[in-house]
C-alpha cells in the first residue's frame, strides 16, 4: 500500500519533518528498503521547502536510518536502512568526550555487556561465528603488528562474540560503548613500555576466551572476560580518578 503523505506545520521545520517520517516508521508504513520519493516530490506534499527536508533527511542519515545515493537512476535518492552500530558508536563517543558519561560508567556498562555476551554466546554461537573470531585472533597474534591493528582487531573481536550470542541489541550496544573508549584505550596500548609482552598477554587472554565458549563453559568466560576489562580499561579509569 503506497504511504500516505500530509502536510506539516512550518513551525521548526525540519524537525516536523523527522516526526512525520518517523509516524511511518511507526506504523509500519516505511520498512528497512523503502526508498523515499524524490525531493521534488516529497517536499510539496509536506508543504516545506527543499533545504528544511535536505535537513531532516540528513539527521536520519547521521542516525543511521537513512542513506542518501546522490545522483540520478534506480538507486539515487534517499532510503530507509538499519545500520545503528556505527551511528550510536559516534554517538556515544562524542557524549563521552563532552563529560556526559565517566571512565568508570563506560567500564561498568562494558562488563555488564559483555559478561552477558559471551555467557550467551558459550551457548548460541555458531561454528561459523567462532572461527571468525578465531580468525580475527590469528591476525593478532602475527608478529610485528601494530598497536593500531590490535586495536582494532581487539574491538571486533569482542564485537564478534557479542553478534554471535544471538542478540542483536546486544550486539549493537557492546560495539558501540567499546568504539566509545577505542581512543583511549589506543593511547593506553600506545604507552606501554613492552609492547611485544602486552600484545602476547592480551592475545593469551582472548585464545582462552575464546577456548571457553567453545567448551560451552560459559560461566566461566563471563567471568575471564570481566577480568579482562577490568585488567586494562580498570586502569584507565584509576588513572583518571
Amino acid at each position: 500500500m503506497p504511504v500516505e503523505w500530509q502536510p506539516v506545520r512550518q513551525s521548526r521545520t525540519h524537525e516536523l519533518v523527522l516526526q512525520s517520517i518517523e509516524e511511518r516508521v511507526f506504523a509500519g508504513e516505511l520498512k528497512a528498503g523503502d526508498r523515499l520519493p524524490p525531493e521534488r516530490e516529497l517536499a510539496p506534499v509536506l508543504g516545506v521547502s527543499r533545504s528544511a527536508l535536505r535537513e531532516a533527511l540528513r539527521v536520519l542519515e547521521t542516525i543511521g536510518v537513512l542513506v542518501a545515493q546522490p545522483g540520478r537512476g534506480p538507486d539515487a535518492g534517499a532510503r530507509i536502512v538499519r545500520n545503528p552500530d556505527g551511528a550510536l558508536g559516534r554517538l556515544l563517543r562524542l557524549h563521552f568526550a563532552l563529560g556526559s558519561y565517566s571512565l568508570e560508567d563506560v567500564l561498568e556498562a562494558r562488563v555488564v555487556l559483555e559478561r552477558s555476551s559471551f555467557e550467551a554466546a558459550a551457548t548460541h554461537a555458531s561454528e561459523a561465528d567462532l572461527d571468525e573470531a578465531d580468525e580475527l585472533l590469528a591476525r593478532m597474534a602475527e608478529p610485528g603488528v601494530g598497536v593500531a591493528e590490535f586495536n582494532e582487531l581487539d574491538t571486533r573481536f569482542h564485537v564478534q562474540i557479542a553478534r554471535s550470542s544471538g542478540n542483536e541489541l546486544n550486539s549493537t550496544l557492546t560495539s558501540a560503548v567499546r568504539e566509545s573508549v577505542r581512543p583511549l584505550i589506543l593511547r593506553a596500548l600506545e604507552e606501554v613500555e613492552d609492547w611485544p609482552a602486552t600484545a602476547a598477554g592480551l592475545g593469551a587472554d582472548h585464545a582462552e576466551l575464546l577456548r571457553l565458549v567453545r567448551a560451552g563453559r560459559g560461566p566461566d568466560a563471563a567471568d575471564l572476560v570481566e577480568q579482562h576489562i577490568r585488567s586494562l580499561h580498570g586502569t584507565l579509569v584509576a588513572e583518571g580518578e
